[in-house]
């Protein structure tokens, strides 16, 4: 009877390529297809965890990294984008991180940033228009006193101001196109968190001056970042030009929240969970027209229950008043 033998065959992997190979492949990779890759085996895992992929892809996504000093840019490029990437997740309103401003600080958080730096960068049609970085200190008094508030001026006078040309004369349609990234960093925690919505969640115009301001917002803890461009179309027609980017934090009243209060938002933000996924930019726009919905509710509360009190003040005056004349007249 003849014998029969069966030859091993062994399947091939992709990693069986050379190391080198497999590390220029994951170069090409986008920041969330890489760290997917890095949760397939430990040898993918290792070789996604190079510093100077991770580098890469930081300084490509938000160019104003490359403005940043030594000292400010030290947190590991692999954490940065894992913070700033996502979204931060917003907190039930009945947690500690979601009332920040009262009392002092809950002892599950992260201690108040002693120095904030913004890395801010504006998009249009996927393009880079702007990128600027400030550097602000934040354990002075003053700072924590005054309302929060860090400007990302445009200096004319050293580069010319980023200017957006479409025919037609669809300047408001240029800006409301524009995306923007507001990564905010805390050098010495090591922790960074991205408090734009990406996409514009709202666009109106200025009451007196007529510029363009397009807003940005997130909302977290009961209160709102709210990132604001200001453009103008005082160039050819169909042009817009950017002026400023500011970023403010505003409570559920409407009033600007202090330098402390904001702090404590976003140390609750950068120690909080991350929210990734698609349609996240369409979560962040329906967050701000509900929290803008609250507001107005509350304001108009706030507005009835004055006029409530008005008309009782008046009444009580009136029967005070005819209470005196016929006291007078029946003596």
């Amino acid at each position: 009877m003849p014998m029969t033998t069966t030859a091993a065959t062994s399947a091939t992997t992709v990693e069986d390529l050379p190391a080198d190979v497999l590390a220029c492949a994951l170069r090409r990779l986008d920041g969330r297809s890489l760290a997917a890759a890095s949760c397939a085996t430990a040898g993918l895992r290792a070789l996604a965890a190079d510093p100077a992929t991770w580098r890469a892809l930081c300084l490509a996504r938000w160019p104003s990294l490359s403005l940043l000093s030594s000292s400010s840019s030290s947190i590991s490029p692999q954490r940065l984008f894992a913070d700033a990437f996502p979204f931060p997740c917003c907190a039930p309103p009945n947690t500690a991180a979601a009332a920040p401003l009262a009392g002092n600080l809950p002892a599950d958080l992260p201690t108040l940033p002693a120095e904030l730096v913004s890395a801010v960068d504006l998009y249009h049609a996927g393009a880079p228009l702007l990128s600027r970085a400030v550097e602000t200190a934040t354990s002075s008094s003053w700072f924590l006193t005054s309302p929060f508030r860090v400007d990302a001026v445009v200096d004319s006078s050293k580069t010319p101001a980023p200017t957006i040309a479409l025919p037609g004369g669809a300047g408001a349609i240029a800006a409301a196109e524009m995306e923007l990234s507001w990564v905010l960093i805390d050098p010495l925690a090591g922790r960074a968190v991205n408090v734009s919505s990406r996409r514009p969640v709202a666009v109106d115009r200025h009451w007196y001056t007529g510029d363009t301001l397009v807003r940005y917002a997130v909302v977290l803890g009961g209160c709102k970042f709210e990132a604001t461009v200001t453009c103008s179309e005082e160039a050819a027609p169909g042009s817009v030009v950017v002026r400023e980017i500011s970023l403010a934090v505003e409570d559920a009243d409407g009033a600007a929240v202090g330098g402390e209060g904001a702090l404590r938002l976003v140390a609750a933000a950068m120690a909080g969970p991350r929210k990734g996924g698609e349609g996240q930019e369409e979560v962040a726009k329906r967050r701000y027209e509900e929290f803008v919905r609250s507001k107005r509710g509350r304001k108009e509360s706030k507005a009835r229950k004055e006029v409530l009190v008005d008309l009782c003040c008046s009444a009580v005056s009136a029967v005070a008043v005819l209470s005196f004349i016929a006291a007078v007249v029946l003596r």
